[in-house]
């Protein structure tokens, strides 16, 4: 069973990223405006070490995983979950090789679906039958593929800005491709052999915040929190970077839309304007993404929600409030077509 202490520590890295309150959410702060604020550490047991999480709400209310996006972390919700309803029971967990969670096996690469039995390993060890999954980004489509090989252990699905899959190259030259940089970025990294350097903690949320144009200066210093580690000669994130490697499980539309049609009305999508899906915005690279939202409103009209909001990539981070209702409204529908 994890390990479940009562209260999580803020630790010496919420003092090293300076004292504005802004740039910390602790449990303290957030306490006073709801009871989701507390939140309890979690470890799993795995082979190669642990998959690690926090928890929010009563653990006898009705489960709710949620999936952070590549490279970040469970304090990805940490602004949301407090603002959804009280009696549900969220677990937010750190994919392998991310936040506080084990790396793996040296010599082993990332595979995608590496991800999806993370999230198998922890719903049986939380002893999960049925319960709804939440992912963002990449996070989404690990939700999607769990969906689809565990459609009995699912009973919503909220993907916040994905569409719960990867689609695959339309040329058989570009996959073949992208199969080898997997195999030799892998070899690479092995044989460089670099320790991860030590960064200030403002060089390190300024790095991060360079890479990541959605990010807020809040948002970028709550993920740092979970991702790095403070050390005597600055901080370290904590991610393997061997999971900038990852190889992905993809599919065609027309795999997607038969797929999706098995879930029937237990999705919510919601696409930020300013994100990385928004139709309008995308270059002509990512048309098969466009393809992908035009099945999903013609062929799956009747079955899936697709909401479209003000706000950017992370708009569940760094502004809540705009998807809150939406996603509370959908997870306490009685009916499995919510309410929007």
């Amino acid at each position: 069973m994890p390990s479940r202490p009562d209260r999580a520590s803020s630790g010496p890295l919420a003092r090293s990223l300076g004292p504005t309150p802004s740039l910390w959410l602790s449990r303290d702060i957030t306490c006073k405006h709801s009871v989701l604020g507390m939140f309890s550490e979690m470890k799993f047991p795995v082979p190669w070490g642990h998959v690690a999480a926090k928890a929010w709400g009563p653990s006898e209310g009705h489960p709710v995983l949620c999936l952070h996006g590549w490279l970040d972390n469970a304090n990805t919700f940490d602004k949301l979950i407090p603002l959804l309803p009280r009696d549900y029971y969220y677990v937010a967990m750190d994919f392998s090789g991310h936040g506080l969670s084990s790396h793996r096996p040296a010599g082993s690469p990332y595979h995608f679906l590496d991800y999806v039995s993370d999230v198998r390993r922890v719903a049986a060890a939380l002893q999960w039958r049925r319960f709804t999954l939440m992912g963002h980004s990449m996070g989404g489509s690990v939700a999607g593929m769990f969906c689809f090989l565990y459609p009995e252990m699912v009973d919503k699905l909220i993907l916040l800005e994905n569409l719960g899959f990867l689609l695959a190259p339309e040329d058989t030259e570009a996959w073949l491709k992208s199969k080898r940089m997997v195999i030799d970025r892998l070899l690479s990294l092995e044989a460089k052999q670099q320790t991860p350097k030590a960064l200030s903690p403002e060089a390190a949320l300024q790095r991060l915040l360079e890479a990541n144009r959605h990010l807020t200066a809040e948002g970028g210093a709550i993920l740092l929190q979970r991702g790095a580690t403070e050390t005597p000669a600055g901080l370290v994130y904590n991610r393997d970077m061997r999971v900038r490697t990852q190889s992905r499980e993809s599919f065609t539309v027309e795999q997607c839309v038969k797929l999706l049609q098995q879930i029937q009305d237990r999705v919510l999508i919601i696409v930020a304007q300013d994100g990385l899906l928004a139709p309008r915005k995308l270059d002509s690279r990512n048309h098969f993404v466009k393809a992908l939202q035009e099945a999903f409103e013609s062929t799956l009209k009747e079955h899936i929600q697709l909401v479209e909001v003000p706000g950017s990539h992370f708009v569940h981070l760094n502004k809540p409030e705009v998807v809150s209702g939406i996603i509370s409204n959908f997870l306490t529908a009685q009916n499995a077509r919510a309410r929007l």
